[in-house]
């Protein structure tokens, strides 16, 4: 065989195969997809938490949230007297980001935020790592509990690419 026509059937071959994944279905089982989310909100480490102001401006700003719980509950901590605090009073509506390392996706949590400043609560929740931020456990320190309405997701490693069309990302409802 000529290299010429080698070639040629090594790219008509590459070209077949790429078609072939491209047509593959994706799992869009709710589960498949919260793991799809919970894969990229894991390896994050850090989160974007956008709340309002009273303008209705967005205000942005990157946290250090826990690994989300079993129905998407996020918890944040903060200090008591932050316009975060100010504004989340104002409106609970919030957004939590969370960007891919790798650029192969995102995840974007719409939701209610709730100041909790139960005591053991704080205390199960403390990280060490914090102690130089917070002046103390007790006055000093406040967590963010943002309970999910719904996420937004695209996770290219899983497939998980959304409307192709228009971009819209999958979304999973939380129910209510």
């Amino acid at each position: 065989m000529t290299p010429i026509w080698a070639s040629f059937i090594f790219f008509f071959i590459s070209v077949i195969s790429a078609i072939a994944q491209e047509k593959q279905p994706v799992d869009t089982t709710r589960q498949f997809l919260l793991n799809a989310a919970r894969e990229m909100i894991e390896s994050a480490e850090k989160a974007a938490l956008i709340t309002q102001d009273v303008n209705g401006t967005p205000q942005i700003r990157t946290m250090d949230p826990f690994e989300p719980e079993a129905d998407f509950t996020i918890w944040l901590a903060t200090n008591p007297n932050t316009r975060k605090v100010q504004q989340i009073k104002i409106n609970s509506n919030v957004v939590l980001y969370y960007p891919d390392k790798a650029d192969r996706g995102y995840v974007v949590i719409h939701g209610k935020a709730e100041l909790v400043n139960d005591q053991k609560e704080k205390d199960n929740r403390w990280k060490e790592e914090w102690r130089n931020f917070y002046a103390n456990r007790t006055d000093a320190y406040l967590l963010i509990k943002v309970i999910p309405d719904y996420l937004e997701l695209i996770n290219y490693n899983r497939g998980v690419t959304g409307d192709p069309k228009t971009w819209q990302p999958v979304i999973v409802q939380f129910s209510k």
